[in-house]
């Protein structure tokens, strides 16, 4: 007769290999380092091979850990989703979401309000990434994240919050000492400061409205995976910058950046709330959603000028 598997087994060598620590490990999963230890050996004889190569200072995968290792950790992760989904019965929701959000967005915007979410549901934690590298939810084993975008058709499940215009723009320094542009085509000759994070290549679309389309790639001295790194720049005078409205707004308000090309619309994304189709959504997403909709569907970044 097969033997049961050693789930716990399975389940702590998991933990070990993610946290490379017995001793963090067994912090993590709130038990003793001779637990882990036991549960980890216990594991190497049943399947009769190391899973480490361990020394006073390194603990390393041995070539058989590494064949292991991803199903271990699928295996960990299906039972906290389950225990999770098992948990979001209960009337209050509860548990941790892992969101992803963009750096600007999520450092100016998102953060403020967050206090604001955990006085409403003490029982939620949020495991927050802000980068503005493009993450797979799926893949990356996000619950959620919130994307600024002119989005494409996906798997993905999202809930539009707010639009979100882009406007191309320059300090008055720089518009005396350069002249104005008064075509997109002119741009070709300006510092124009790139964004290195765009989803296929760093290329501003403009569009007037008689029909008219300009494509400009834009060549200056930066160019940065972050586009607040862009904005010094941009208020020295030394370069145009495209930002969205979200991070434009105060300097087109106080004047410290102009609008140029007016008359040229970039293509008008915005701001989603965006979740795995592949799951149910459970209640402390669905918590998280419903209060983003709350404070983000009216923001007061809008433009209006």
């Amino acid at each position: 007769m097969t033997k049961f598997p050693d789930f716990e087994g399975l389940a702590m060598f998991a933990k070990v290999a993610e946290e490379r620590s017995f001793a963090r490990a067994a912090k993590t999963l709130g038990v003793s380092v001779p637990t882990v230890s036991r549960a980890v050996a216990r594991l190497e004889e049943r399947l009769g091979a190391r899973l480490f190569n361990r020394t006073s200072r390194q603990l390393a995968l041995t070539d058989f850990g590494l064949r292991l290792v991803d199903s271990a950790s699928r295996l960990y992760a299906e039972a906290e989703a389950a225990e999770d989904a098992a948990r979001e019965l209960s009337s209050s929701p509860r548990g941790m979401i892992r969101l992803a959000v963009p750096m600007a967005f999520g450092t100016r915007w998102l953060a403020p309000i967050l206090p604001d979410f955990f006085e409403l549901y003490p029982d939620i934690s949020i495991d927050l990434h802000m980068s503005d590298a493009a993450v797979d939810l799926v893949g990356d084993g996000f619950d959620a994240a919130l994307r600024i975008a002119v989005l494409q058709d996906s798997s993905l499940v999202a809930r539009r919050l707010t639009p979100v215009a882009r406007f191309i723009l320059a300090a008055p320094s720089y518009l005396e000492k350069h002249g104005t542009p008064a075509h997109p085509s002119e741009l070709t000759a300006h510092h124009c400061l790139g964004y290195a994070y765009r989803p296929r290549q760093d290329i501003w679309h403009l569009r007037n409205e008689a029909g008219e389309e300009e494509t400009v790639i834009p060549t200056g001295p930066l160019r940065a995976t972050n586009s607040q790194a862009l904005i010094p720049m941009a208020l020295r005078g030394l370069g145009i910058v495209e930002l969205p409205e979200f991070m434009a707004h105060e300097y087109l308000a106080d004047g410290r950046l102009k609008a140029i090309l007016s008359d040229w619309k970039l293509p008008s994304g915005a701001l989603y709330f965006v979740t795995p189709s592949a799951r149910t959504r459970p209640a402390k997403v669905e918590a998280l959603s419903d209060f983003m909709v709350a404070r983000l569907s009216n923001p007061s970044w809008r433009w209006n000028g």
